[in-house]
């Protein structure tokens, strides 16, 4: 018999949530949680998660089973801020794969989390300053947003216009920092507003889940004078709202079965 959450007849499409993957078990954890928190949001709606690496099942796996227990339609969302190559490439690969396998589905594939069409989304903005408000209850005069990294020019762009919302929203001024792939390193970016002037740097997290990179972040940061550094994103509400938010946006125009 199949899993009920897989077996169609429910009052709406199920929802693919698409991450990364990663070694460490928490970011697979995260991901798990956040598909509870939007199915509660949103009763009635599947919400599996899947991976792109190290986690199984993958998206492609994921849409043939759901295509196989008679879901005509699925929206798969990509659980990431930027969109870099994972969002260009692999996601569609994912999808092909799953069409080529014969699995007769009509999959919507919705935007990343992080900025669309150049606007960072509210729901993305009260999730950074609800950890850093946890991160830090008395405040702070400066502030990095520290983000995984890339070599995509235009998705280090959109983590730039965070840090500048999220910065002017809170009325300090942000920085951006990367984990890999550009400069500048976390603590560096803590240094330079450190030097301005700044006394009490702390760092958000521009990241879903847990691992290596959030880790790096809270070391190199502590040792470059922050006072706090914020969790990364994992299950908020405002994030299960986003990611439905997405949903909404890429099924607008679905006829009702």
């Amino acid at each position: 018999m199949r899993p009920a959450h897989l077996t169609a007849g429910h009052a709406a499409a199920p929802v693919v949530l698409v991450a990364h993957g990663s070694r460490d078990p928490r970011a697979a954890e995260a991901t798990r949680a956040l598909a509870r928190a939007v199915a509660a949001a949103r009763p009635g709606a599947p919400v599996l998660p899947s991976w792109l690496d190290h986690t199984a099942p993958g998206p492609a796996a994921v849409l043939r089973e759901l295509a196989a227990a008679g879901h005509s339609r699925a929206v798969l969302v990509p659980l990431l801020l930027t969109a870099a190559y994972h969002r260009k490439v692999d996601i569609p690969a994912a999808v092909a794969a799953a069409r080529e396998a014969g699995a007769p589905i009509d999959v919507r594939v919705a935007e990343v989390l992080g900025p669309a069409d150049g606007e960072v989304d509210p729901k993305l903005l009260a999730g950074l300053r609800r950890r850093l408000a946890e991160a830090r209850p008395d405040g702070y005069d400066g502030l990095v947003l520290a983000a995984a990294g890339t070599r995509d020019a235009r998705a280090r762009g959109s983590v730039g216009r965070v840090a500048a919302a999220l910065g002017a929203d809170l009325g300090v001024p942000c920085r951006v920092s990367y984990a890999s792939a550009a400069p500048p390193a976390a603590g560096a970016a803590v240094a330079k507003l450190r030097a301005g002037g700044a006394h009490r740097v702390a760092v958000a997290a521009y990241f879903l889940a847990p691992g290596l990179f959030h880790d790096g972040v809270v070391a190199a940061a502590g040792e470059a004078g922050a006072v706090a550094v914020a969790d990364p994103l994992t299950d908020l509400p405002e994030l299960a709202d986003l990611v439905l938010r997405r949903v909404d946006a890429a099924t607008a125009d679905w006829v009702p079965l």
